[in-house]
């Protein structure tokens, strides 16, 4: 029998710590949470006036990286929710999801809020299942 109990990642798979009082991902009961990904590169500063696909696409890296420092993989995921600044952003951000995913489809819920952090155009969070792994 697999251990149910819940397992914190403080780091992902770069070595990068949350600048926050959270967990970059947790697993647990076969399912891997992952916290909100920003568009920042490991070790970087945020850019707001990067473009929106390379925006979507760090942090989509970033998010892969937090899913391997928890044992998942990007086809591994099963739900996406994404929190755009715009819905003008809406084919930028879906062209690089699209890309980065590939065939994989995950439910997903994209959002446009306004604002975000830093000025940035998006934040991604998701959950994978590992089953027992």
């Amino acid at each position: 029998m697999s251990d149910l109990r819940p397992r914190f990642f403080r780091q992902d798979a770069a070595g990068v710590t949350p600048g926050g009082h959270y967990s970059h991902a947790v697993a647990a009961g076969g399912f891997v949470f992952v916290s909100g990904q920003l568009p920042v590169p490991p070790g970087g500063a945020a850019d707001p006036a990067m473009p929106m696909r390379q925006q979507t696409t760090l942090a989509l890296q970033n998010l892969e990286r937090a899913l391997a420092a928890a044992g998942a993989k990007p086809t591994d995921v099963v739900k996406v929710t994404a929190w755009l600044a715009s819905e003008d952003d809406w084919d930028d951000f879906d062209a690089a999801y699209a890309q980065f995913f590939g065939d994989h489809r995950p439910a997903r819920a994209a959002v446009p809020v306004g604002r975000l952090y830093d000025g940035l155009r998006l934040e991604i969070e998701a959950v994978a299942f590992v089953g027992g792994r």
